[in-house]
């Protein structure tokens, strides 16, 4: 009997998780005569529900088009299968197997999935329990976050202007200041807030005099600190939004404020209620007076007090009117409108508050918030390469003023996420950019799939290969591109592993 293995392990500290699998697999396959002839491996992927896992997809679809040359599937347990939330999903995906004549039997499982009552009652049993470990975890990762947040650590986030990221260790004691994209790597590690240079501190102080005492507007000050040329912890200008969110944010009274958003189980993100919101006062050292910044989000209150949607669209519309077009510019601008902020986070988004009152941009501007999206990716993939190569021996280290990553002070690297453009015809596009003023030994191109959410694969480009800053890739590229491409990177931390030579006498 031939037969397709399916393996799936749920994040990359599980790195033998898959093998470990395939081997009681195959250990399974070998006593009962079957032949294995293919795999379906997810590594790294959440069981909760079937998106992003494109090997159980690619199983399904094969099965669905007849494309298998197998008439069994081997999974290790149910749990691999899926911690679906529902487990009739579940149950779903084994059906389409079993209607078109593939059997799925779980090797690890005490009962034979044949199809009689005791294995139907005990298979449903197990299902539940796979989803309901998941609901149990993720309820005791939630209240351990908390009681962090409570004794005052930081859980994610800039620090903001003003602030900075201090290391502590497991007994309190500062192990230094983190800087832009710098994370903890010791797991007893926790981080704090702590008030930054002296002139960013009194910047802040005269921020919340002006608003509160000389009555200047969000936009005025921001314009004042331009002209100014001071600039956001960012490095950017001020706006009248990033303004408002530094009158706002608690920390800068010293307040530890978590959970404003959740998103649980890989499901919708929400915005809580301020009820839900998990507090710790005075867990920070403060740089503004409590009473001044009560007196700010008074004003800031009284302001807004009961806007309404239908008032808040009522504005936009009014303003869109006048001006003949929407953005963000145009609406910070005005200082009797609500921020874009605010809209955006009222709405769900800036472009669905212009849909409601009748604007449609000239141009496409989701690119925008994929590119918002990328970014955040962007310092979370250096971090893991930089954790995976030290794991296997090698010293690296990321120089944020150049954004590369140095190995073994030998050899340096930097990282480019490719975008995926679907063309007016359907076809897919990956553009890249080098920077050619700060080429590296080796160029990593990460190309992400067609939803712009999951890495497919990777390039590497050596520098010498390298002869054009702009490069384009399309689904299938021929040997000459797809030479250099690769589904993990594997073999860059094997050839960055140093290797100990003895020294002949």
């Amino acid at each position: 009997m031939k037969a397709a293995e399916y393996v799936r392990m749920s994040t990359d500290l599980q790195k033998y998780s898959t093998e470990n699998q395939s081997e009681a697999i195959r250990q399974y396959a070998r006593t009962r005569g079957i032949n294995i002839v293919r795999t379906y491996a997810d590594a790294g992927k959440s069981g909760l529900k079937i998106e992003g896992r494109d090997a159980l997809k690619q199983l399904i679809e094969d099965v669905q088009a007849g494309a298998t040359d197998f008439t069994l599937v081997l999974v290790y347990d149910i749990s691999r299968w899926g911690r679906f939330q529902d487990a009739d999903e579940s149950a779903y995906y084994e059906y389409i197997c079993r209607r078109a004549g593939i059997a799925v039997e779980y090797c690890a499982e005490q009962f034979e999935n044949d199809g009689s009552p005791v294995s139907t009652i005990v298979k449903g049993v197990k299902r539940v329990m796979a989803g309901e470990y998941s609901r149990e975890l993720s309820t005791k990762v939630f209240a351990g976050q908390g009681r962090l947040i409570e004794k005052g650590y930081r859980q994610g986030g800039s620090a903001g202007f003003g602030l900075r990221r201090t290391l502590v260790n497991e007994n309190g004691l500062i192990k230094g200041i983190l800087g832009k994209g710098e994370h903890k790597s010791i797991q007893t590690d926790r981080v704090i807030l702590t008030p930054g240079p002296p002139e960013e501190i009194n910047l802040v102080r005269a921020i919340y005099q002006s608003f509160v005492h000389q009555g200047r507007s969000e936009n005025e000050i921001a314009d004042d600190l331009n002209r100014r040329g001071i600039l956001t912890d960012l490095g950017r200008p001020w706006t009248r939004g990033t303004v408002h969110q530094l009158l706002i944010n608690e920390k800068y009274v010293g307040d530890n404020v978590w959970n404003r958003r959740s998103f649980k189980l890989k499901k919708t993100r929400v915005r809580n209620e301020p009820e839900m919101w998990i507090k710790a006062q005075n867990a920070f050292d403060a740089i503004v007076e409590r009473e001044l910044f009560e007196s700010a989000r008074s004003i800031i209150n009284t302001r807004s007090f009961r806007l309404s949607d239908e008032e808040m669209l009522h504005s936009l519309k009014k303003l869109y009117h006048q001006k003949g077009l929407l953005s963000g510019i145009i609406i910070d601008e005005c200082d009797h409108l609500p921020s874009s902020g605010a809209y955006s986070a009222r709405f769900g988004s800036l472009l669905r508050a212009y849909h409601l009152v009748g604007f449609k941009p000239d141009r496409d501007y989701r690119y925008i918030v994929i590119n918002r999206e990328l970014r955040r990716l962007h310092p979370e993939i250096i971090q893991k390469i930089v954790a995976e190569l030290q794991t296997t021996g090698s010293t690296a280290w990321h120089d944020l003023r150049t954004d590369r990553i140095v190995i073994n002070d030998e050899f340096s690297i930097s990282l480019a996420i490719a975008r995926c453009i679907e063309t007016s015809t359907g076809l897919l596009r990956w553009k890249i950019h080098f920077d050619t003023s700060l080429i590296t030994d080796i160029m990593i191109v990460v190309r992400m799939d067609s939803t712009n959410r999951k890495i497919i694969d990777y390039y590497l480009f050596p520098r010498i290969d390298i002869i054009s800053g702009k490069l384009r890739l399309s689904e299938d590229n021929g040997f000459a591109l797809d030479a250099y491409r690769f589904d993990t990177l594997e073999l860059l931390y094997n050839i960055a592993t140093p290797i100990s030579i003895a020294e002949v006498a």
